[in-house]
């Protein structure tokens, strides 16, 4: 039997990473924990919301420099992944906890997939931008989510037999876990709202960033109330006042899809909110000068705005007016990404081992 390693350690890798569960259930499946985040509403709720099961090891690596966080998981992975010699090992976005698990998996000659490979923001003073690089590079599957993913793995030279177009995982999660949402949340919900969200550094740890989209969410409040689920590194970096917004605790996941598909518009520096809000046909305001999920913006749903406050305005009141852009069902697959994504990676595996 094949023996599987996935590696993860951030919100974006649960939600990833639970169909991909679902999809290697029977088989010889192991999980990594490497601690990234550990907050429940950001690790632990995800387990339990989305039946994930337990981490066969979790490193508790917690938050630190970029640095030392990466050598803390590599150091710890690789002494898992000596122990237990998987035949593969899947890695899943963009985090350190990517970047770690792909490094430590190919330098013990252990196959690596990377599943949402070929995104790029072409930024390489992005962290996510240098871990999805080096994470890409050092794999020997390589999952795009969209056909332009694809295309630029082999512009930068990638041999087109690792390169496999299957579909998005997030939209497997997005499709089997709706059903689950609840009809309520803890506290009552307008008519018409919008969703913002702040965790990027770029955003976050800079202080004229942050105040432009703080100053636009105030001047927005008066158009259309304004739900804020705070980060907990962006909740230490807000300052005491700004204004009537209505900030909450970061939410479970299904209570966060619940938020999002009903609401109007969303505004986010979060790669996979931008998607979660196209699934669930709200379009969505960037707060970033550039995003990888550029289908989104030419098909009309997204609007790269950054941190300038008159163009957040303008974007947002754009998208509560304006009639929606038609919306492509086929866009990011057709919710079986992860079974096809698993059986190209048994075979290959079976193939790499005759």
């Amino acid at each position: 039997m094949c023996k599987v390693t996935s590696i993860v350690g951030a919100r974006p890798q649960f939600v990833k990473l639970a169909p991909m569960c679902r999809a290697l259930a029977g088989h010889d499946h192991k999980i990594i924990h490497t601690g990234q985040h550990y907050d429940d509403s950001l690790s632990a709720s995800f387990f339990r919301d989305l039946n994930i099961p337990e981490p066969c090891v979790n490193l508790c690596v917690g938050s630190g420099p970029h640095g030392w966080q990466t050598g803390q998981m590599l150091a710890g992975i690789e002494a898992c992944l000596e122990q237990d010699r998987p035949d593969v090992v899947i890695v899943y976005g963009d985090t350190n906890s990517t970047l770690a698990g792909a490094l430590a998996a190919s330098k013990l000659n252990i196959p690596v997939a990377h599943v949402e490979a070929g995104l790029r923001s072409f930024r390489s003073d992005m962290p996510e931008e240098i871990n999805r690089i080096v994470a890409d590079r050092v794999s020997s599957i390589l999952f795009c989510p969209t056909p332009s993913a694809a295309a630029q793995l082999e512009a930068e030279g990638f041999k087109r037999g690792s390169i496999f177009m299957l579909g998005d995982v997030m939209k497997d999660a997005f499709l089997q876990n709706t059903p689950g949402m609840p009809e309520n949340l803890s506290f009552n919900l307008p008519d018409k709202y919008a969703v913002v969200t702040i965790h990027r550094a770029e955003n976050a740890d800079n202080p004229a960033r942050l105040r432009e989209i703080l100053d636009a969410m105030a001047s927005l409040q008066s158009t259309i109330p304004i739900i804020f689920p705070v980060h907990p590194r962006t909740a230490k970096l807000l300052p005491p006042q700004i204004g009537d917004i209505q900030i909450i605790e970061p939410l479970p996941y299904l209570d966060m899809l619940r938020l999002v598909s009903t609401a109007s518009v969303v505004l986010t520096d979060s790669g996979g909110l931008q998607k979660e809000s196209y699934l669930a046909h709200v379009p969505c305001i960037v707060l970033r000068d550039e995003t990888e999920h550029t289908e989104l913006v030419r098909d009309g749903w997204s609007i790269l705005a950054g941190a300038d406050r008159g163009k957040i305005i303008q974007a947002t009141e754009h998208m509560l007016y304006a009639p929606r852009s038609p919306y492509d069902e086929s866009l990011y697959g057709d919710g079986h990404a992860a079974e096809k994504i698993v059986a190209e990676c048994l075979d290959r595996v079976a193939w790499l081992n005759r």
